[in-house]
């Protein structure tokens, strides 16, 4: 049977786990009143005659009792649960007529247990208290999302009223039309049926301005319809505070352009005078808005939900501990202390099930049409369970990819391939593929293991990086995904090794890793749903909004794949050189080709400089829009690395003495940049006031060596740029190799450094535990911010456990 610590700790809210019941601390209270019960003290009372040895204690004991009645903060059941253990474990003492040592027992044990009540005091007050913060905050999201629900019901019916206008319109103008040819009666008969279509179209004219109007007196301007534009030319009529019907015309917010932005904004705020009532209200804006509500109220449940398991989870918390309590004190007094926990707020209040009820009963008539079973699907998402085929393939492709590469080992050995004088366009060839896929496995490696450790450490990565739990990559799929890669490479290489020793032509033996590649590219781009098609799509957005970063709102999970780009320079470079091989030089042989132009030259300075650009680009956008100095400061660091990568890059073309010292000093300098931030500002360490010395007051991971053994690991690997500058006189397959293991070390320490990255932020957020407001009235953007700790900081230290959905229609000041 799995103790409840366990199981509390594995279901309660990771954002919320400073408000829970602190449960293991209770237990310690226990631990010490067991302690006390079994402690045999020395007296320090001797005995005279005609005196009582009852006395001494008596007095103290009253003592104790008469300030816990003077003090205000014990709750009435505080006092009367003590007052019967004590007279209870009087009786005891006296039943047994020991001597002085267990009086003094009984002094402890009191004491213990008065520690232990006024912790339990604390501890339901602290959950009572956020309890009404948070059901405080979910009705009023509830009535604005009423609201909201209320608005676009209107607008649809705004819509239905004009397309049913339109259909009219058009019917009309294909009666007139059909006239032209036809008897002088027909037409009569046209005339008739033309003046019965205008009383129709005059009265859903008259429907529309109707529901404007409604819309209106109740606070609310349609922006560019004809009506608002009047008042705001009157500047009459207009309340103080408006809702404006601002419905985006992208369905993401995440997407939206800075020029598109702007120019949205330009249209509500300064309409045109030629813009009719039809252009107000579309189609497409409407599901727009529709889709923005839907998820709104998807993740209203859901944050419903976790409320409710909230005050679950703390009750039985509360009913264990009180049960433990009196197993080891003997008594029988948790009753009336869970009489009145039962009789708190987090237990009595109905509303949050009431709300649950109502989301429901709306959410199934105006977005399942009224298909109650296919509602609950989405408001309550069932998790992909884990299946044992996927581990079963995993240990498949691992040991295919073990036998596979031993295989290639030996005939490449017995083919000379390995040797310091030949085939050399061999390697020239093989290897910048082979390294592609190589080091593309090993950061999904790395990748796998940070979910294993993030899971382990009960970090929320899929709220952190916003992905959906259902198509979310897990460990295994990761595993399977670079082991299957992998196996088909290293295939593919002992397939093209022997085509190659049985004398086929060059052409038709390369043109084998030719069709590898577009089988990957094919397989990326697939439109189908399969092999992980959702995850598929969100990398090539993500990868978009990071090349046209300045033009998109810069999420987390943007700049943290950017960062992860920065460590793969040596696999963007090689993907030039295959691309360039298999375009230009695939039937002519002459690989040299593409190393010897000077546009290669050029290529190569803008591939390097490619990620980092990139990464400086989004600091700067995340500076436009926040205003925050430390993007700047970030920016600069991103700046030096691209100034130290062009040193090296041109050090190795023109090795000089000056260009020499040129890399040192820019390779320093970055590297003291990069390792401060890493160490400071990404991981939150270095702090000399800290307990931990040079970490941090809190840590997740118990054993401070481990941190300290990791920034010596991150220092290490962040000077391999050495390398470049000593010049190691190696062959070509010793060099290839030495730089595949270079770019591998900084793949693994990028994983590494990922890790700590989002492992700091619960490191940082366990000091603070002040509850504020999560959602707010006002419209809810996705604020991302450029540090990640800072995120799960807002998180945990803001108990954010649920998304902020923007909404479509916001409040807006009249005089604004």
């Amino acid at each position: 049977m799995v103790k409840f610590s366990k199981e509390l700790n594995a279901q309660l809210i990771p954002e919320w786990k400073e408000a829970f019941v602190n449960y293991w601390q209770l237990k310690k209270h226990i631990k010490r009143i067991r302690l006390s019960r079994k402690s045999k003290p020395y007296s320090s009372y001797g005995q005279t005659e005609g005196f009582s040895i009852f006395n001494p204690i008596r007095s103290v004991i009253n003592t104790i009792s008469s300030k816990f009645r003077i003090n205000n903060q014990q709750s009435p059941v505080h006092q009367e649960m003590m007052s019967k253990v004590v007279v209870q474990l009087e009786e005891d003492e006296v039943d047994k007529d020991d001597d002085s040592d267990e009086l003094l027992q009984l002094f402890t044990e009191e004491d213990e247990v008065r520690r232990f009540f006024e912790r339990l005091d604390e501890e339901l007050e602290k959950v009572n208290d956020f309890y009404k913060i948070k059901e405080t905050e979910f009705c009023e999201r509830g009535e604005a999302l009423a609201k909201q629900l209320d608005i676009l019901l209107q607008l649809k019916k705004i819509f239905g009223h004009r397309r049913r206008r339109q259909q009219q319109r058009n019917l009309s103008n294909q009666g007139i039309s059909e006239s032209l040819c036809s008897t002088p009666s027909s037409q009569n008969s046209d005339y008739s049926r033309e003046s019965s279509t205008n009383g129709h179209e005059s009265s859903s004219d008259t429907t529309t301005d109707e529901l404007l109007a409604t819309l209106q007196k109740n606070g609310i301007l349609v922006s560019g319809s004809p009506t608002s534009q009047s008042k705001l030319a009157k500047g009459s009529g207009r309340p103080k505070m408006a809702m404006r019907v601002d419905v985006p015309a992208l369905a993401s917010a995440r997407s939206m352009s800075v020029a598109m932005s702007g120019m949205w904004e330009d249209l509500l705020n300064n309409p045109r005078k030629d813009v009719t009532g039809d252009d107000i209200i579309n189609r497409k804006k409407i599901q727009c808005a529709e889709k923005m509500i839907r998820g709104a109220f998807i993740e209203f449940y859901r944050g419903l939900r976790l409320l409710n398991t909230y005050r679950s989870l703390n009750m039985v918390a509360f009913t264990k501990i009180l049960k433990k309590f009196d197993k080891v004190a003997n008594q029988q007094t948790s009753a009336d202390y869970l009489k009145q926990v039962r009789e708190t707020h987090f237990i009595t209040s109905h509303k949050v099930g009431t709300l649950m009820d109502e989301v429901e009963t709306l959410f199934t008539q105006h977005f399942a049409d009224n298909d109650r079973k296919m509602a609950m699907k989405l408001l309550k998402p069932q998790q992909q369970k884990d299946s044992h085929v996927i581990t079963f393939f995993v240990g498949l492709f691992t040991g295919s990819f073990v036998c596979l590469f031993v295989l290639y080992a030996i005939l490449a050995h017995f083919s000379g391939i390995f040797s310091r004088g030949g085939h050399a366009d061999y390697m020239e060839i093989i290897y910048p593929v082979f390294s592609i896929f190589a080091l593309m496995s090993v950061h999904l490696f790395m990748y796998g293991c940070n979910l294993v450790m993030w899971k382990a450490t009960r970090i929320n990565y899929n709220f952190i990086f916003e992905f959906s739990p259902k198509t979310s990559l897990k460990a295994r799929d990761a595993f399977l995904i670079c082991t299957s890669i992998m196996t088909a490479v290293i295939g593919s290489m002992v397939i093209h090794l022997v085509l190659k020793s049985k004398g086929f032509s060059p052409s038709q033996v390369d043109g084998l890793l030719g069709i590898l590649m577009l089988t990957s590219i094919g397989l990326l781009f697939c439109p189908f749903n399969i092999l992980y098609r959702p995850t598929r799509y969100f990398f090539l957005r993500v990868i978009r909004n990071i090349v046209c970063c300045p033009l998109y709102k810069v999420m987390l999970v943007d700049f943290f794949m950017a960062d992860q780009l920065t460590s793969q320079i040596l696999l963007l470079r090689h993907m030039e050189t295959t691309a360039c091989y298999f375009m230009a030089s695939f039937r002519t042989q002459q690989y040299q080709a593409c190393k010897s132009g000077k546009l290669y030259t050029q290529l190569a300075y803008l591939i390097s400089f490619a990620p980092y650009y990139w990464r400086a680009m989004q600091c700067a956008r995340r500076w436009f829009d926040k205003s925050d100095p430390d993007h700047l400061a970030n920016l600069g660091k991103y700046v030096s690395a691209m100034v130290a990568a062009g040193a090296r890059l041109t050090y190795a073309q023109q090795p000089t003495p000056l260009l020499m010292i040129i890399v040192l000093l820019t390779s320093i300098a970055a590297t003291i940049y990069q390792l401060y931030w890493d160490f400071v500002k990404d991981w939150g360490l270095l702090n000399p006031n800290s307990k931990n010395p040079w970490l941090r007051d809190e840590l997740i991971l118990k054993k401070r060596c481990i941190y300290y053994i990791s920034i010596a690991v991150n220092v290490v690997l962040r000077v391999v740029w050495v390398e470049s500058v000593m010049r190691f006189n190696l062959g070509i397959f010793e060099s290839r190799l030495l730089e595949f293991s270079l770019a591998s070390l900084e793949v693994i320490r990028r994983g590494h450094w990922n890790f700590y990255r989002l492992v700091s932020y619960a490191d940082t957020s366990l000091s603070m535990s002040t509850p504020n407001t999560i959602m707010h009235n006002k419209p809810c953007t996705k604020v991302p911010n450029d540090r990640l700790e800072n995120e799960h900081l807002n998180n945990v230290g803001k108990f954010r456990a649920v998304k902020k959905v923007p909404l479509p229609f916001r409040e807006i000041d009249s005089d604004g």
